[in-house]
């Protein structure tokens, strides 16, 4: 049974998803303000955070970027607020998703379903070989110890921009759109994801490129989508 903490200001919408996952097997904690859920984080096995913006004490943003400093579990925003600004500020506090209210609890609970589940094999132990590490120039996905480094350094990722990652690596010299970035990592059908797919690949290349404006590893092609070069 996976641990799920929901913190909304608004009661009615924590008891409606504490529903709706709670039929899905989840065990569910819950939070009301910024403080609250802090605690809870710091006591609890914690797999998943859907997590309001706005909040008395402190607020999703700050929430979320205290939970980054510490955690790698995902983050999933529920929000009122719907413009792409709010939805780019809330993936570059270290969101894994952003979902705008009034939502579909059936979209809900696929996003959740998707995110728990990256997140489950990321952190799961693999018998695996060799065959599971990827290498080009200095970037090397090791996806038996779940690690990247560069440079023979280690660098932190999130589970989604590792599963990106290692998406984009297993493929090197070829190019993807976001579309197709999205339905193969998330493993569902691609809606609207232009902003979240650009957030983590900037995130990826501020993390593995020495100058993210001009990236080595980590290319856009314009008007296509992107790609790992395939470097020796």
């Amino acid at each position: 049974m996976y641990n799920i903490l929901i913190c909304d200001d608004d009661k009615e919408i924590v008891e409606a998803i504490n529903i709706y996952l709670t039929k899905e097997g989840y065990k569910i904690y819950k939070a009301y303000d910024g403080e609250q859920a802090l605690k809870v984080i710091k006591n609890t096995d914690i797999q998943l955070v859907i997590l309001d913006i706005m909040m008395p004490k402190i607020d999703g943003i700050e929430v979320a970027k205290k939970i980054r400093t510490k955690k790698a579990v995902p983050i999933i925003f529920l929000s009122a607020k719907s413009e792409d600004y709010d939805k780019i500020n809330g993936l570059n506090s270290g969101a894994d998703d952003y979902i705008t209210k009034p939502f579909n609890p059936l979209e809900l609970i696929a996003r959740v379903n998707s995110a728990i589940r990256r997140y489950t094999q990321l952190g799961s132990i693999k018998i695996e070989t060799k065959e599971n590490i990827y290498k080009t120039g200095e970037l090397i996905v090791d996806d038996e110890l779940k690690e990247v480094t560069i440079d023979g350094k280690q660098v932190k990722l999130t589970p989604t921009e590792f599963n990106i990652l290692k998406f984009l690596i297993k493929n090197k010299g070829k190019v993807f759109s976001i579309e197709q970035i999205y339905e193969n990592v998330w493993e569902e059908e691609c809606y609207c994801a232009e902003n979240i797919i650009a957030v983590h690949i900037r995130h990826i290349r501020e993390k593995i490129e020495i100058n993210p404006k001009e990236p080595r590893y980590l290319k856009v092609i314009w008007g296509i989508g992107y790609k790992i070069e395939d470097l020796k």
